[in-house]
């Protein structure tokens, strides 16, 4: 595969150096040096690529979007911080017949790890004697707070009936991600964690569904990628 990378920061790097590892062929790279190219300039650049992967900045999103749909190339979207323009976003792929995948995290582990909130939160709102909470903590340089993956946990408690859940958010040092979902009551308290060691198993998430998405067309969330392939390993 050939892929082009939006980004040439910490995860930008850390995607260059797996793909090398993997043998993989990198094509374009975009920075911040071509924060003022037009989508059809860089759409240009883009023809030949097997995909795309994103991890630049919530402002240059749309544009990345835009440039891939045009070039016919699938992007994986690993941005957070552009929440706002996701309806628009994914009106462009669709009406370009392109294909993308969204996810606030990458990380199997993380995705999971929403999987076990889902349930316990179903648990919780059932019995009706806790309150939910959810505490997040990145390092210093992550520009979105709360995280993506922290807002995304509060749509899942939501969605089992446990609204209003305060967000607690840290930037400090170089801390790569830590989510807490916590259940709280007058007699004791359950602590749900996920804790990112390093910034790999993003990298691995990614690269993981820019495969799947060859011969694909549509939205995907990751979520959409793990549920294929676990039905996948099911019906084996």
């Amino acid at each position: 595969m050939r892929i082009a990378l939006f980004g040439r920061g910490r995860m930008g790097r850390l995607v260059e150096a797996r793909l090398l590892d993997e043998g993989m062929s990198i094509g374009e790279v975009f920075t911040s040096d071509d924060a003022d190219r037009a989508s059809q300039k860089l759409a240009e650049r883009l023809e030949g690529h097997d995909a795309a992967i994103d991890f630049s900045v919530g402002s240059a999103v749309p544009r990345n979007v835009a440039a891939c749909a045009a070039a016919g190339v699938p992007i994986v979207e690993g941005t957070t911080g552009w929440g706002e323009h996701e309806q628009d976003v994914r009106a462009v792929v669709e009406r370009a017949g392109g294909a993308m995948v969204i996810g606030e995290n990458f990380s199997v582990g993380a995705n999971l790890f929403y999987r076990l909130v889902s349930r316990a939160a179903e648990l919780f709102a059932a019995i009706d004697l806790y309150d939910a909470f959810i505490e997040e903590a990145h390092h210093a340089g992550k520009r979105d707070a709360p995280s993506g993956t922290a807002l995304r946990l509060r749509e899942v408690l939501e969605t089992r009936h446990l609204p209003e859940v305060p967000v607690a958010s840290t930037r400090a040092g170089h801390i790569p991600g830590t989510h807490r979902v916590g259940f709280d009551s007058e007699a004791d308290q359950i602590l749900l964690t996920h804790t990112a060691r390093t910034r790999m198993g993003f990298v691995s998430g990614a690269l993981l569904a820019a495969r799947w998405l060859r011969g694909k067309t549509g939205v995907y969330t990751f979520a959409d990628v793990l549920n294929a392939m676990l039905e996948e390993r099911t019906a084996r």
